[in-house]
């Protein structure tokens, strides 16, 4: 077994490190010695050479120098990272996934006065005011150290060893949580193997008096049933509601059934909901929660990547009407987000390769190491390889987007402003799901319609460049999205962008892509609008009548 220490500079992990591999005789790695050794030059060398990007990469390769972890119960190595090593995200699920990871962590005035006695030279805390420093590495670090064994680092050596020593004697957990986070919408975790521990401390955090599951059959096949079991086995009472799969449970009958279902069981405002599924089950879920008794809590347990990148973050739930989707709903925050990559797995493939539109949309929205992510990992996930899941490169995705997600929410949590952008991809998209009555596409599959028409619009705007656009629709035509035409008429889509949520003040915005992020705009021109319907719906501009005038267009957003 391996110990992992992280912590900001100067909580002692050297110290602690190397006492505890002496007193179990096992062998003491610390991080960045290894790098030092296999790039010839100190850290503040390299820092001076390379930069912060360049020192991260000697200290990602030397994380995958390590090797496998040993599942052995039995004291092997101790490993003392950097402070800064586990904030990617791929260092995290090599270092904490079958390791077991102990945060030393300590007041930043107490850890600023170690380091003005230190002989060591910490490249991120020098030439600066070191507390103000490490105030923000704690607050912007906590999030990727919160999930290992917290213990303070600024108490006496042996007491902290004792602690250590007592609690690592039960072995590395087989789960992994790799997040987590206390926001303003709610706890974030995102990990491998963690649902039903994680929804276990949501009730219990939550005061909860049972547990209440709203699954759909197959998310309570692939998952439900385990976390209920779980549950059951530790002593609480378990209730279970199942809702129709997939945008079916966007109902507004069905919203009915699972509010009355929830009044014969005699729920109260106290309890906790807990909502097992993909992204319609937790809209349809949260909007049960938002709307019984005016409101009750409720934990979401997303189990594909759609919802997991996107659909069960954030506060949005809402139900379908034939006039449109997402047309009916509130806001309303969840206790918890439990993003569980293990079940990632068990996806159909067509949904997998649709999940990917979605994490497509948010690296167009300006992360490029999310965008080469896919383009590396994007076909194999789709094809359902093991490797993307087993490399971390599936949970990689899902935290970018996620976290991402939670920063854009938390600055705007209403879609009044920022939040907005979020919405690429989906005007085209939802327009093309309402006309095929949200049964021959799946939303990732309508989004992936949508980016195209999005970056045909801006090309014809001038907002992106053909070198832009091209990488995106390539990188769309390899993992096979919207490369044929969706089973619906470009009158039906213009008809439901008519009445789509994203109107304000009688013009349609648009959210549309530059060559680094995006812009909203409701100045549309007819002949962009035809550009990027024609593009969306894959058929040539000369088979088409042109758009008609008004705000469904875009025609008259000036």
């Amino acid at each position: 077994m391996d110990v992992v220490l992280v912590g900001l500079p100067g909580s002692g992990k050297s110290a602690v490190g190397s006492r505890l591999a002496a007193r179990h005789e096992a062998m003491f790695v610390d991080l960045d010695e290894l790098i030092e050794r296999r790039a010839g030059r100190p850290v503040p060398t390299i820092f001076a050479d390379e930069g912060e990007a360049g020192f991260r990469r000697h200290e990602r390769e030397a994380v995958l120098s390590l090797g496998p972890a040993d599942p052995d119960s039995e004291l092997r190595r101790v490993i003392a990272t950097g402070g800064g090593a586990v904030i990617d995200p791929r260092n995290r699920w090599l270092l904490y996934r079958g390791r077991f990871p102990v945060w030393l962590d300590g007041s930043p005035e107490i850890l600023a006065n170690r380091l003005r006695r230190s002989p060591n030279v910490r490249p991120l805390v020098a030439g600066g005011e070191t507390v103000d420093t490490l105030r923000q590495l704690a607050s912007d670090r906590r999030r990727f150290y919160a999930p290992a064994l917290q213990i303070s680092g600024t108490v006496h050596l042996d007491a902290i060893l004792r602690t250590l020593e007592q609690r690592i004697g039960d072995g590395p957990s087989p789960a992994v949580t790799l997040l987590r986070a206390d926001t303003a919408i709610g706890r974030v975790e995102i990990g491998h193997g963690i649902a039903a521990a994680a929804v276990r401390a949501a009730l219990t955090r939550g005061e909860a008096r049972r547990a209440i599951l709203l699954a759909e059959p197959r998310s309570w096949e692939v998952a439900g049933s385990g976390i209920a079991a779980t549950l059951s086995a530790d002593g609480w009472p378990v209730e279970r509601i199942l809702l129709p799969r997939g945008e079916e449970a966007k109902r507004m009958r069905v919203i009915e059934n699972a509010c009355r279902s929830l009044a014969r069981l005699h729920v109260d405002r106290s309890e906790t909901l807990v909502a097992i599924g993909g992204g319609a089950l937790t809209d349809a879920a949260g909007f049960v929660a938002a709307t019984y008794l005016r409101g009750v809590a409720v934990v979401h347990v997303p189990t594909t990547l759609v919802g997991q990148i996107d659909a069960a973050l954030g506060g949005k739930t809402a139900v379908d009407i034939p006039e449109g989707k997402n047309l009916v709903g509130a806001f309303h925050q969840p206790a918890a987000f439990i993003a569980d990559v293990s079940y990632n797995v068990t996806l159909p493939a067509r949904q997998r390769r649709a999940a990917l539109g979605e994490v497509v949309k948010m690296a167009v929205l300006g992360d490029e190491r999310l965008l080469e992510l896919v383009e590396e990992n994007g076909e194999a996930y789709a094809r359902g390889d093991s490797e993307p899941i087993e490399s971390g490169a599936v949970a990689e995705m899902v935290e970018r987007c996620a976290w991402a997600k939670v920063e854009v929410v938390t600055a705007d949590a209403r879609e009044s402003g920022v939040r907005r952008t979020l919405n690429l991809g989906h005007t085209i998209g939802h327009g093309i799901e309402a006309a095929a009555g949200y049964r021959s596409i799946l939303h990732g599959e309508a989004v992936a319609c949508g980016l195209r028409g999005a970056f045909a619009i801006a090309l014809a705007m001038g907002l992106t460049t053909t070198e832009r656009a091209d990488r995106v629709n390539r990188l769309l035509d390899q993992l096979g999205l919207g490369l044929e035409p969706p089973a619906v008429t470009r009158e039906a889509v213009l008809d439901h962008m008519a009445t789509d949520k994203k109107h304000a003040l009688g013009r349609l915005n648009w959210v549309l892509p530059t060559d680094t992020g995006v812009v909203v705009r409701s100045d549309l021109p007819p002949e962009a609008v035809d550009a990027g319907l024609a593009a969306a719906l894959r058929v040539a501009r000369g088979n088409e009548r042109p758009a008609p005038a008004g705000p469904r267009s875009g025609a008259r957003d000036s």
